[in-house]
């Protein structure tokens, strides 16, 4: 797809797809939540965030309260990560593993760092020990 019109992505069975519109991505973090953790099966997941109207989803997903708001939707068949939404929140966070091209939506900022692996360098990212304060 042409960066102009958005981007593509999806699970790794290909069963749920997604298309964002580049121009309405509003940043990104790198996670080091426990929960992000487990889920991706890494020291941190790294999201882009979307308004909810700029991402179209099709195919089913299975969600999950990982939070009191939060709601972690993934593919009922592979189990992959495809987004997380907030109750109350009019945004969706994306893993950017998930996207066809690789280099899209760095991110800007790091949170949850009090369970940062010791050996991780933020690379000048601002830094905060749990959520990013608004």
């Amino acid at each position: 797809m042409n960066s102009d019109q958005g981007h593509e992505g999806g699970c790794a069975c290909g069963r749920v797809c997604l298309l964002t519109r580049e121009w309405s991505a509003e940043g990104g973090n790198l996670c080091h939540c426990m929960t992000c953790r487990r889920i991706h099966g890494a020291p941190f997941g790294v999201y882009a965030i979307f308004p909810r109207d700029a991402v179209e989803v099709t195919g089913a997903t299975r969600a999950w309260a990982s939070s009191a708001m939060g709601r972690r939707h993934h593919c009922p068949h592979c189990v992959s990560p495809v987004y997380l939404a907030f109750d109350g929140l009019d945004e969706i966070e994306v893993p950017t593993g998930v996207f066809d091209e690789i280099g899209l939506y760095p991110p800007e900022y790091e949170i949850w760092c009090r369970s940062a692996e010791p050996w991780h360098d933020a690379q000048g990212r601002p830094r905060h020990a749990e959520a990013r304060a608004e």
